[in-house]
């Protein structure tokens, strides 16, 4: 019998629409239901070379219900699933938590805000450092210059990783995400990112069980992760490329 555990929703996050969501299969691919629209998030750099914000490429049809996207990392028809996950070498076992993030993160306190760090689900998109580091900035942003900075910062983590709220307030900010999924691209470090699952989808593991619902997720795509189904990073250290066509090279803003 399915192991049943509550699904859990993060301050700050609300539920998509119930259509939409991720089923994930014991050995094969993440299922896409609901069709949301699905692009490439391109990362682009600032004029230091940080990451500062996303454009979109491509667009993918998920107009299959459900769409198969690749999770072992082998497809030869990313980002769809075309069976190479039967016989390439990958382990597809779950191994994440099924805790909230937030219960294990760590607590940055400043004069005016509180930022949480949970860095076991750290996608490597490298936002936290575009203007000094936002463990840094926190602690001593106080003007509306420097909190914007922080907000922008911790947003624009597309795992969630990183979460932020008024201290005096306890208002937590949130990008107002639709349900939508990004297939992220680094063409500053040349890899290609996660699966980003925006807006609120539930994604129900293998076993029946849902993960908590958040509003920004990265699952994993290049299947080596240690963290399944959420991404870890290791793209990067893996230098995984999906070898997606993109309409241009990220530019500098």
């Amino acid at each position: 019998m399915a192991k049943t555990i509550q699904t859990a929703i993060e301050a700050g996050s609300r539920m998509a629409p119930a259509k939409f969501y991720i089923k994930i299969t014991p050995d094969g691919p993440y299922l896409l239901y609901g069709n949301p629209p699905m692009d490439q998030e391109i990362i682009v750099p600032n004029d230091e070379g940080s990451s500062w914000t996303y454009r979109k490429g491509n667009h993918f049809s998920t107009t299959e219900e459900p769409t198969a996207l690749c999770r072992c990392g082998a497809s030869k028809n990313k980002p769809y699933c075309d069976g190479s996950h039967h016989h390439t070498d990958w382990d597809p076992k779950e191994t994440a938590s099924h805790k909230p993030l937030l219960e294990d993160a760590e607590e940055y306190i400043g004069p005016t805000m509180v930022l949480a760090d949970n860095e076991e689900y750290c996608a490597f998109a490298r936002f936290c450092d575009a203007y000094g580091r936002i463990w840094n900035l926190v602690q001593t942003a106080e003007s509306q210059e420097e909190r914007d900075l922080v907000i922008h910062e911790a947003e624009h983590c597309p795992a969630g990783r990183l979460v932020v709220w008024d201290k005096e307030t306890g208002e937590i900010f949130e990008p107002p995400f639709d349900p939508a999924i990004g297939l992220i691209e680094d063409p500053v470090i040349k890899v290609s990112g996660p699966i980003w699952v925006k807006g609120g989808i539930r994604i129900e593991s293998s076993d029946g069980s849902s993960y908590e619902i958040r509003n920004r997720v990265t699952l994993c795509r290049c299947g080596q992760s240690q963290n399944k189904p959420f991404c870890d990073g290791t793209h990067v250290s893996a230098k995984w490329h999906d070898k997606l066509p993109m309409e241009q090279e990220a530019e500098v803003e």
